[in-house]
């Protein structure tokens, strides 16, 4: 099959069937005599396979690297499920980072007076009548500072 007919099949661009190649996810197709790239059913299996990969958050480099022992006739499991245990754990740090990120603006949402909320000092979060300590923060979140430029 070509380029066009491969991508239809997968679901994707023919350029990122090209991309897979010049990354190395892909062998060298074979060329016609016109060379026009010629593929089979092992491209569509390993495409779907690294598709796949892509879905559970694998890196392309850790593709590869399952690719490579795949193509060497061994079972993927044990590499493949190493990488998965990570990539859980780097899930579950985003979820605790998102999760304080979350309280800290929870808790200013229920400090904050409502419609009634006054003028906050310039450069600040903070209403007239509540100074400003030296750390820079009120009692309803930070200074705001001007961005560096």
């Amino acid at each position: 099959m070509s380029v066009g007919q491969l991508a239809a099949r997968i679901g994707v661009r023919a350029d990122t069937v090209r991309y897979y190649e010049r990354a190395g996810l892909l062998p060298v197709p074979q060329r016609t005599s016109g060379e026009h790239r010629r593929y089979d059913q092992r491209d569509v299996d390993r495409l779907l396979f690294i598709r796949g990969a892509q879905r559970l958050g694998l890196r392309l480099a850790e593709i590869r690297e399952l690719l490579v022992v795949r193509e060497a006739g061994a079972c993927a499991c044990e590499p493949a499920e190493s990488l998965l245990r990570r990539h859980v754990a780097e899930i579950d740090a985003e979820m605790a980072r998102l999760a304080a990120l979350r309280a800290e603006l929870t808790g200013m949402l229920t400090q904050m007076p409502g419609p009634d909320c006054p003028d906050p000092v310039p450069g600040t979060w903070c209403p007239p009548d509540m100074p400003t300590p030296k750390g820079g923060e009120c009692a309803d979140g930070p200074v705001l500072r001007e961005p560096v430029v």
